[in-house]
């Protein structure tokens, strides 16, 4: 009887008064607190309050039934449906709706509405790829950091080929731990995309010379990811760069002259279809025909075999069993220079610039590194002179037990 006479008392009772009354029903609805004849009642009070004129009693109605298991199912998909930030209550946290459900409204919704979703305690795998394919940055940048959402490989690429020039999407792209190494390659890939864009339209480099300089630091960066990798995630990554068709001559060449013998070795074993501890045990044949008859078959340019066979050569020379990261070697690319000197004018010119862009690198990363040991050793010394008894109190005895 008393929600009877809640309906009657609420065609005229002000917006505020319903919003507190309806509230307080759903809750009582939502703790057991009411009797099997007046919970039938009460559903029907809470289902015509989504008719209700005033957003103050409908968003009354989403605050009291959004973490409720116990609620009118009905109910919390006619609140799902209501204007964005009602909406947005009951996606961020019922517990009633299923993956269709949230697909449907991340397709019609906005931008709050899809970060609601995007921002529940769990999300799936489903509902992950509704929101990669036509979610906005704000959604998306939310399910990137939400670690309850189950987001597939396929949905992440997804994510980079849409939104990959949005810095914020970039930024918790990389902030993800578990983003794979390909992946990892395409958001750089993207960021440097953006970086010439950006170089080109200001007029601070010509075009041409924008893109010449974001590709090698790309590329760059790419030989760097593998020096850090395990050995599948080099084969996938070195997959993902055929397709994309960035795994160039250039690329490759770069690994080798950087001593990343492990993304050389997969990349020739992508091109030639043979085992990775074949196409090893041919770039190691110390004659040169097993790394010939690699390279060709390969499919690379033949006018590049002299350059890529020095290389090989001068890395396994040189370099063989250095420890480290991937860096370019000035004595490796001084071998590869020596064997190129002999090529015709017309098959030189281009690899002979190329390999003397990468010995100025390789003496610029030398010379930051030098600069930094000298600048060291030039504060150890000013310390020595000018405070001994700082290192003295240091090398006390009892300080160094305590260490």
């Amino acid at each position: 009887m008393i929600i009877k006479r809640f309906l009657l008392w609420s065609r005229t009772a002000p917006p505020a008064q319903r919003a507190a009354a309806i509230g307080a029903l759903c809750r009582a609805y939502v703790d057991g607190e009411l009797e099997l004849n007046d919970r039938f009642e009460a559903e029907t009070a809470m289902t015509a309050m989504l008719d209700d004129a005033s957003p103050l009693v409908r968003r009354a109605v989403a605050e009291a039934l959004a973490d409720a298991a116990e609620a009118p199912r009905h109910v919390v998909l006619g609140l799902a449906s209501d204007q964005s930030d009602i909406a947005a209550t009951v996606l961020a946290r019922s517990p009633l709706l299923a993956d269709p459900d949230l697909v449907d409204c991340v397709a019609i919704g906005d931008d709050l509405v899809q970060t609601a979703v995007a921002r529940r305690r769990d999300v799936s795998a489903a509902v992950s790829g509704a929101l990669a394919e036509i979610g906005g940055a704000e959604a998306v940048t939310a399910l990137l950091d939400n670690r309850g959402a189950m987001i597939s490989d396929g949905s992440l690429s997804r994510i980079v080929d849409r939104l990959g020039s949005d810095a914020t999407v970039r930024e918790a792209l990389l902030a993800r731990d578990d983003l794979p190494l390909d992946i990892r390659q395409a958001v750089a890939h993207a960021l440097s995309r953006s970086l010439a864009a950006f170089v080109a339209e200001c007029g601070w480099l010509s075009p041409e010379r924008s893109e010449r300089a974001t590709r090698e630091a790309r590329e760059k960066t790419t030989v760097d990811l593998s020096g850090v990798a395990r050995a599948n995630d080099v084969r996938r990554l070195v997959s993902h760069l055929r397709t994309s068709a960035q795994l160039t001559p250039a690329l490759i060449l770069r690994a080798l002259l950087s001593r990343a013998l492990p993304f050389a070795e997969a990349a020739f074993a992508d091109l030639s279809g043979l085992p990775v501890k074949r196409v090893s045990r041919l770039m190691q044949d110390r004659h040169g025909s097993g790394f010939t008859a690699l390279y060709r078959r390969a499919g690379l340019p033949d006018r590049l075999r002299p350059a890529f066979a020095a290389a090989v050569a001068a890395t396994r020379r040189h370099e063989a069993g250095q420890p480290g990261l991937p860096q370019l070697s000035r004595r490796v690319i001084a071998d590869t220079l020596m064997a190129c000197a002999t090529l015709p004018a017309r098959d030189g010119a281009a690899i002979t610039a190329l390999l003397r862009r990468y010995d100025v690198e390789a003496a610029r990363e030398e010379a930051r590194e030098l600069a930094g040991v000298l600048a060291d050793e030039a504060a150890l010394a000013s310390i020595l002179r000018y405070m001994p008894e700082l290192i003295e109190n240091e090398l006390r005895p009892e300080r160094l037990l305590a260490a």
